[in-house]
């Protein structure tokens, strides 16, 4: 919340995570206190979202649609012995 992160920078923090906050609520916060402290939000963004979070101002953007949207691989490694010696 506003009031949670007003307490944070008042304490004295030079980063916070702006975690499952919507877009308006980000851009509040980095109007208010932006300049004192690095802002990263998280939470809730997607690809289709993200623009909207860039346009807050805020300074990093966390998306967890890169790694766990992606397709997995099925991968495998076999290791022969080429004889005696190795």
């Amino acid at each position: 919340s506003m009031e949670d992160a007003e307490k944070a920078c008042a304490a004295g923090v030079d980063f916070l995570l702006l975690d499952n906050q919507e877009p308006e609520d980000v851009k509040a916060i980095v109007a208010r206190l932006g300049e004192r402290a690095l802002l990263e939000a998280s939470g809730g963004i997607t690809l289709e979202n993200v623009a909207q979070y860039a346009e807050t101002g805020v300074h990093r953007i966390s998306l967890g649609a890169l790694t766990h949207s992606a397709p997995a691989a099925d991968v495998a490694l076999e290791i022969e012995s080429s004889g005696p010696g190795g």
